[in-house]
């Protein structure tokens, strides 16, 4: 992290305004650069990379690498953790990509198993389950690919 004064400008807070906006959700840099293109806002792509690594290092953004082959992901937290960190795991669409967030206890039963049954610490910021979400779910039945993805 650099010891640069952080400026407060008009990109920078548009930016997290966008990200305020889709708190909750994961967004990669391509998303937000698409959004404001859209939006006719004038902020450059290099921008948007810099700013996104400059909040994250300040703890405004979280940022996930689910895999080599995907880009990463923000998630606005305005400099706080998750309530259930301690137990966040993501689940990742193999169709459509979406990442989602998963807070489940049981889960954390599992991690705390494989450290007292097999001394072995789970990285839980880099647990992903693979399938398909919901959306995805309902189209692969009606198109019959849910066996030829499970193979």
């Amino acid at each position: 992290m650099s010891n640069r004064p952080k400026y407060k400008t008009k990109q920078r807070q548009i930016l997290i305004d966008f990200l305020k906006s889709r708190s909750g959700a994961h967004v990669s840099a391509s998303d937000v650069c698409e959004h404001f293109r859209t939006m006719g806002a004038s902020i450059g792509q290099s921008t948007v990379y810099r700013q996104l690594e400059t909040l994250v290092d300040e703890g405004v953004v979280s940022k996930y690498m689910v895999d080599p082959s995907s880009p990463a992901c923000f998630e606005y937290t305005g400099g706080r953790c998750h309530e259930d960190e301690h137990t966040c795991f993501h689940c990742k669409c193999e169709k459509c990509g979406k990442l989602i967030h998963l807070h489940c206890y049981e889960l954390e039963a599992i991690k705390e198993h494989l450290y007292k049954g097999h001394s072995f610490e789970l990285d839980i910021y880099r647990t992903v389950f693979y399938g398909l979400c919901e959306e995805c779910g309902k189209a692969a039945v009606n198109n019959d690919t849910v066996t030829k993805i499970r193979k």
